[in-house]
């Protein structure tokens, strides 16, 4: 609480957003106080004439204000000063007006001190300053109104202070919540770009890998699996450059309508080119899919494609199933691979169950993918949005 009460335009908190540092505005309240401490002496010296040493001494207090301003000073050595310049000036009783120099300390004192003990004891001087005057001089002196106009000072002192705390919060609050989205985007394209560069290079590597073995004794059809693997390159390509010019609309603020994104029917689409690229695959839908949610259908088309990739990298001899159920309350995947499933490597990242997962998370949706009696297993299930 110290070091942010304290903080102003030339000593910036360090534990501060650097965006808040990087914008911070000049402390126009502490720049105007010695300026005002100097407009209260004038007015009191032209209204009230004394001797020459007097207004001298207030004119030292207005220094103390502008060494605090400009070079910050200690509060505890700004508060002694001006309370002893302001008493001794006041032993002329044509000086009252004078006393504002306290409230303008009670302001400083408040506003700017750390909260503690020394604040506390500075606060306190500054409250009896009027009885000490009252006492010294034996006239009529107003030290009742002189306490409260300074007990007010205070309290202007201790909102400006709950407002610079307000502030900072607010300047934090509004740092992390862009930090927040800024790495949600980062998860989101590389969830995206994970699922595209990694189902097109797990296809093509399918084919080029079968090319290799029929090379020597079958070239037509070497040529075959390497003209479908180039006809994947492509197809993944063009979806690449779709999903990044989409990513950039949406920076851009465009409506992105020119790159729409997969849905939930096109589902068998996509089963369709695994089945062409080798992949024993087989799919069945029930309920209406042009019904799911854009939101849902792609997450699970998404969360599809790619375990459609890695059954064609870990189980490409398996009998993989694709079963898509919508009903009222909620949209069930399953993609379920039937024979032999290679394991992955020990201490490798799941990089892709871990989008998978992340995906399923952001609808509010149930996800599990592990190891089956039969092979491998995915399971995702969606509640509609009315349920969500």
């Amino acid at each position: 609480m110290a070091d942010e009460t304290r903080r102003d335009a030339r000593r910036p908190d360090p534990g501060a957003p650097a965006v808040a540092s990087q914008h911070a505005r000049p402390d126009l309240v502490r720049v105007v106080i010695p300026i005002f401490a100097l407009v209260v002496i004038g007015l009191a010296v032209l209204t009230e004439p004394a001797d020459w040493w007097q207004p001298l001494l207030l004119l030292g207090a207005a220094g103390l204000f502008a060494a605090w301003a400009l070079w910050d000073i200690p509060i505890w050595i700004l508060t002694p000063g001006v309370l002893v310049a302001v008493i001794l000036a006041e032993l002329d009783p044509e000086l009252e007006p004078a006393t504002f120099l306290v409230c303008l300390l009670a302001m400083v004192v408040s506003r700017w001190e750390p909260i503690g003990v020394v604040s506390i004891v500075e606060l306190a001087a500054v409250v009896v300053t009027p009885v000490v005057i009252n006492s010294q001089r034996g006239d009529e002196y107003n030290w009742a109104i002189w306490t409260i106009a300074i007990m007010f000072s205070i309290a202007i002192g201790w909102a400006l202070r709950r407002q610079q705390d307000l502030t900072l919060e607010l300047e934090r609050a509004r740092f992390a919540l862009a930090q927040a989205a800024m790495q949600e985007e980062r998860r989101r394209i590389a969830r995206d770009v994970h699922d595209l560069v990694g189902h097109g290079l797990a296809a093509m590597m399918v084919h080029v890998t079968g090319a290799r073995h029929v090379l020597a004794r079958d070239p037509q059809a070497a040529e075959e699996a390497l003209e479908t693997a180039e006809d994947v390159g492509r197809q993944s390509m063009q979806e690449l450059r779709r999903t990044v010019a989409l990513l950039r609309s949406e920076t851009e603020g465009d409506s992105g309508l020119d790159a729409p994104l997969p849905k939930l029917t096109q589902l068998g689409s996509l089963v369709d080119a695994a089945r062409e690229r080798g992949l024993d695959i087989e799919y069945s839908a029930e309920g209406r899919l042009e019904t799911v949610d854009p939101s849902i259908g792609l997450t699970l088309h998404r969360i599809a494609q790619e375990a459609l990739a890695n059954a064609s990298r870990h189980a490409p001899h398996a009998h993989t199933v694709v079963r898509t159920v919508v009903a009222d309350d909620a949209v069930t995947l399953d993609v379920d691979s039937v024979g032999a499933v290679a394991p992955p490597a020990d201490g490798a990242p799941h990089f892709g169950l871990q989008g998978m997962r992340e995906r399923a998370d952001v609808v509010g949706g149930e996800f599990d993918a592990g190891p089956s009696p039969s092979g491998w297993t995915v399971h995702c299930r969606v509640p509609t949005a009315a349920d969500r």
